[in-house]
């Protein structure tokens, strides 16, 4: 006992101070929980629908935490033509995602590489093709397509998502292919590759997270349009989007349906995004060592 009171007062068994937390820690930790309340916030609407979805007819708009949840909102779309909407949107999204991607990324390639005359403005009016609001385009599109027998089909949807993704995808592209430096793709060349090689198996997989942040894009754009589907579509190539209206009647509105198929509706896109962003992390480094 009186070996331990000695350390005390020569201070070899003193406790140890807890650590000092820096300004600039404390900072950093609260600006975390402030992003972390933000996005709780927003999330609520998103919250607010989904379990909306799962309440009966006669407490739709409750307020109540604890509720006997019901799925007869899911089964009353199973069984109607929501299915055949919701495969609609599927394909003309993701269709029209894959053929921006494979058409966009070269001429993007073509735009930051090479040099020749009027590219400037080869880039200004790709761009000028997104700055015309969609109203804009609505007759021209929609006489087009009574002509040519595209209205109400999906390949009419991909062709217009199309137009208007390709250019998102060659400036977006563009401005990745630009940050990757030209000095890898010369030791390719060096090695043998050509100039296509190099693109392919150095240039491509080093943008791989710009890609993917431009296919995100491009799919949520095109899935959660409602304008383009809504004039040029009327049953066969009906959307998901412009079905969920179409709960909207003059009897009243049907709030479970709406809310089933909202929620349907924003599962893929956050289904797609999570599978991406995992991508992404694996993306950052690939390609950039030479074996």
């Amino acid at each position: 006992m009186s070996s331990a009171i000695e350390r005390a007062k020569s201070g070899t068994g003193a406790v140890p101070r807890p650590l000092q937390v820096s300004p600039e820690a404390r900072r950093r930790r609260l600006l975390n929980w402030l992003a972390v309340a933000i996005l709780l916030f927003v999330m609520i609407p998103f919250f607010w629908m989904v379990q909306m979805s799962f309440r009966p007819n006669d407490d739709i708009f409750g307020y109540e935490l604890l509720f006997s949840p019901t799925v007869e909102h899911y089964t009353a779309l199973w069984h109607g033509n929501f299915p055949t909407s919701f495969l609609n949107s599927v394909l003309s999204s993701g269709i029209s995602t894959i053929l921006a991607l494979i058409v966009g990324t070269p001429a993007a390639y073509s735009l930051a590489r090479w040099e020749f005359r009027g590219k400037e403005q080869v880039g200004l009016w790709i761009l000028a093709t997104r700055m015309a609001p969609p109203i804009a385009f609505t007759i021209p599109f929609f006489l087009a397509y009574r002509y040519l027998g595209l209205s109400d089909t999906i390949l009419g949807l991909v062709l217009i998502y199309l137009t208007f993704n390709l250019a998102l995808v060659i400036w977006m592209m563009q401005t990745f292919f630009a940050t990757v430096p030209k000095s890898l793709e010369e030791a390719a060349w060096i090695d043998g590759c050509s100039v296509w090689g190099a693109f392919l198996r150095i240039t491509l997989p080093l943008t791989a997270p710009g890609l993917a942040a431009t296919a995100v894009l491009c799919f949520i754009f095109s899935w959660n349009d409602f304008f383009y589907a809504l004039i040029l579509t009327r049953t066969n190539a009906q959307t998901a989007p412009v079905a969920i209206v179409n709960f909207i009647q003059y009897e009243g509105y049907e709030w479970g349906k709406i809310a089933a198929g909202g929620t349907l509706v924003m599962m893929p896109v956050v289904v797609f995004t999570m599978l991406v962003r995992t991508y992404l992390v694996r993306g950052l480094t690939a390609g950039g060592i030479k074996d």
